[in-house]
């Protein structure tokens, strides 16, 4: 142009040196960004963020665990958090670039050809709309996917885990019922995806094709041909920068047809991880009391529980009054309510009907941090985490552990000649997942590390939920020994189908479907000879003559 319409050189040399230092000023900018700025700035958000789903996953309520569809929305929020922020950080990137060339590039539109304009919005407009069709689509997939990707994902875990190890070795069958499994779950996740192929191959063959190619090149190209050569209302000089510049035009404005409808989509995710992160547990302290300094009676009151409607009561309007200082067992066959009982006692669940006092007042109004703290539990399920010996005694006390008091806890737990067998000892790293020189610990010495927690919490409520089911007789009848001289001044509860270990309570409870049937002494439920004294015979009647 310059040169068809005779313009000076050195008005043509200021404005080359003027774009050329422009140029260089955004290529410094943009690598001092992108090389220190933003990967500073987008772990630390991204840090902040998975903090906050932590911190809303730790006290989540129980039961959302038992709610697949609140499980997977859960599983979902955190998966998809890094895919968020990434996603949100390109989406700035690209308004901020969109934003300067369509001011820059639109200008000069607006000022040679008007008209230009009409072709570069209707090609925008299509793109948009059928944009956000194709990412409504995307995220419907998302959501149907979701579930049968976990399931894919748990048979991933499944074939290399060691947890799993031995039995795919021992039972090869199994490995052979999950790649079935796994190939059903993958044929599912494809017919998914071919519900919506058709539709999803046409959207975007119209918005790539059409709107994006057809629209603003073709046609475009005719009518600038047009206005020049035929109506001679533009020079051919401006009929080429016009048509260079559409393209520049046209990519900033796709990154509006991209950033709207992608925004659309981000913002879907976001309302669900929203949703999750706004979501209040409904296990709460109503008045904040503070627990009384000495160990008092708790008693249930009419207390039934059920998980959900559907599998009905666990707990059957249970009237129970546990003394302090009291030694109870709980005993039952498998499914009575045991475990769900201690659960309702730790207050993890609250009852469904009736109420549980402690020292007379409803546990519910007492603050329900110091409540749990007060409790000690081995769970059946226990864990092992990924960390030292000591931080697995001491837990939540990780930063402040007392490695002495540690130590001893784990000597009362039938631990002690093995600390001395670890190269680290105390610091010794459990598993080998993040440490060579780690250990795996067997079941029976990892209960004992377990156990060891309760020792080393110092509670004045304990509850064992089978703390001796992986140890040998010998080693059980040592850690029983050791129990209960550390729980000479505590309250205790432990659920043992050893009936052996039952005769150190004071109370034995029976439960059956969430009743308590018996109580007494080891002595007088022997006396009785109903079902305690049934389940006594079939365990100790091969050893010894019940009878006598």
């Amino acid at each position: 142009e310059a040169a068809e319409n005779k313009y000076p050189f050195a008005d043509v040399a200021k404005f080359l040196i003027f774009l050329f230092a422009i140029t260089v000023a955004s290529m410094i900018s943009s690598s001092i960004l992108w090389a220190r700025w933003e990967p500073k700035g987008k772990a630390h958000i991204l840090k902040q963020f998975k903090m906050k789903l932590y911190e809303r996953a730790a006290i989540m309520d129980l039961e959302c665990y038992d709610n697949p569809e609140y499980y997977n929305e859960f599983v979902l929020s955190i998966a998809e958090a890094e895919n968020q922020v990434n996603r949100m950080l390109t989406l700035i990137v690209q308004l901020f670039g969109g934003v300067t060339t369509l001011v820059s590039t639109g200008i000069f539109f607006l000022v040679k050809d008007k008209t230009s304009v009409i072709f570069v919005s209707i090609s925008f407009v299509g793109s948009v709309l059928l944009s956000k069709k194709i990412n409504q689509i995307n995220y419907n997939l998302r959501l149907s996917r979701n579930p049968l990707e976990r399931k894919a994902s748990y048979i991933n875990r499944i074939f290399y885990l060691s947890d799993y190890a031995k039995e795919h070795r021992l039972n090869p069958e199994i490995s052979d019922d999950l790649v079935h499994m796994f190939e059903d779950t993958t044929k599912e996740i494809e017919r998914v995806y071919r519900q919506n192929a058709l539709k999803r191959f046409l959207i975007c063959f119209g918005r790539s094709y059409i709107c994006n190619d057809f629209i603003p090149n073709i046609l475009f190209m005719l009518y600038l041909v047009y206005k020049a050569a035929v109506l001679h209302s533009i020079p051919y000089a401006t009929v080429i920068i016009l048509y260079n510049s559409s393209g520049r035009l046209k990519r900033g404005l796709r990154i509006f047809t991209e950033v709207y409808p992608y925004a659309c989509e981000n913002s879907l995710y976001i309302k669900k991880i929203r949703k999750f992160l706004s979501d209040n547990p409904k296990i709460v302290s109503l008045k904040h009391r503070h627990l009384p300094k000495e160990p008092k009676a708790i008693e249930l009151k009419n207390v039934s529980f059920a998980y959900n409607e559907i599998s009905g009561n666990v707990i059957e309007h249970m009237d129970l009054v546990i003394h302090p200082y009291e030694k109870i067992a709980l005993v039952g066959y498998n499914g009575a309510g045991k475990t769900t009982l201690t659960k309702l006692l730790m207050r993890l669940y609250d009852p469904t009907e009736g109420e549980i006092l402690y020292d007379g007042i409803n546990i519910k109004e007492y603050d329900l941090k110091e409540y749990r703290s007060h409790i000690g539990a081995v769970f059946q399920d226990y864990i092992m985490f990924g960390a030292t010996l000591k931080e697995n005694v001491g837990l939540d006390e990780a930063q402040y552990i007392d490695s002495e008091k540690a130590k001893v806890a784990l000597v009362e737990s039938g631990f002690g000649e093995r600390i001395n067998s670890l190269a680290e000892g105390m610091n010794t790293n459990i598993t080998t997942e993040f440490s060579e020189s780690g250990v795996n610990l067997s079941g029976g010495e990892s209960q004992k590390v377990a156990v060891a927690r309760v020792f080393y919490q110092d509670s004045d409520f304990m509850i064992l939920d089978e703390p001796s089911s992986a140890l040998d007789p010998i080693a059980e009848y040592q850690l029983n020994h050791s129990m209960m001289i550390a729980a000479n001044q505590k309250t205790v509860i432990f659920i043992s189908h050893r009936l052996s270990t039952t005769r150190l309570a004071n109370r034995i409870i029976m439960l059956e479907q969430g009743k308590v049937i018996e109580a007494g002494t080891h002595e007088e439920l022997l006396q009785k000879r109903e079902k305690y004294y049934e389940m006594w015979k079939a365990q100790a009647g091969q050893y010894i003559s019940v009878d006598a």
